[in-house]
């Protein structure tokens, strides 16, 4: 569980995290896992892609999700995205749905949301790996204090930042931001389940770039470029 592709914000503020009891004893679980010849994902080298892609000092925005996804060859490292060459999973596409009824943005062919992460939007997941096909399945066993450590760190050391909390999940877990410094924005989870109880319609892309104007941060750019492979 090498942390060394961090980028040095971060180690600066979970170096105590990798350090502690819990992450060995998450590390022990995930090599008995291995052992056993279950499959995780994502793969390791993208366990903590999140937090590579989007440096601590570099946190505008922060969406959070609950596990990777478990079917094969989806899961990347960013909540909500998948591999370049598999179908936007239904969240996602209702994700894009909002979008462009917020901001007029057409919908991706594709479900690859690295565009937004390497402009500072964290894509965390709170647990940070999943056997293969069994959802939920490596909840409590170390992930969740980590990805709370990770939202702690943003919450003390980021810049003004828009927190983008869907379902009631996401809005538990940072519910200890402080917002004064930061913008926090609720609404259902965009699974099919949910997001016509009040995701469609709230308009969080519009309400986060402006937040970020006016404190002086670019906005981001939400439209995902195509991919060259055609994914």
């Amino acid at each position: 569980m090498a942390q060394a592709a961090l980028h040095e914000s971060w180690k600066a503020a979970l170096n105590a995290e990798f350090d502690s009891d819990y992450m060995a004893g998450l590390r022990a679980f995930l090599k008995a896992e291995k052992a056993a010849g279950k499959q995780i994902f994502p793969h390791s080298k993208n366990w903590f892609r999140a937090l590579e892609l989007t440096p601590l000092d570099a946190v505008k925005l922060v969406i959070l999700g609950q596990d990777p996804y478990h079917g094969p060859g989806q899961a990347h490292g960013l909540c909500f995205s998948v591999m370049p060459g598999v179908r936007p999973p239904p969240s996602l596409q209702n994700i894009y749905k909002e979008l462009q009824a917020d901001l007029n943005i057409a919908p991706a062919k594709h479900g690859f949301l690295e565009h937004w992460a390497r402009q500072g939007v964290l894509l965390l997941n709170s647990v940070l790996t999943v056997e293969a096909h069994q959802a939920a399945s490596h909840q409590k066993r170390g992930w969740e204090r980590f990805t709370d450590a990770a939202i702690a760190a943003v919450n003390e050391n980021a810049a003004p930042t828009a927190f983008l909390l869907w379902g009631a999940y996401a809005q538990k877990k940072a519910a200890f931001v402080d917002e004064n410094r930061h913008r926090v924005l609720r609404a259902a989870h965009p699974s099919p389940l949910a997001a016509h109880n009040g995701f469609f319609g709230c308009r969080h892309f519009s309400k986060a770039n402006g937040f970020l104007a006016q404190n002086g941060r670019a906005p981001i750019d939400w439209a995902l470029p195509a991919l060259t492979n055609g994914g």
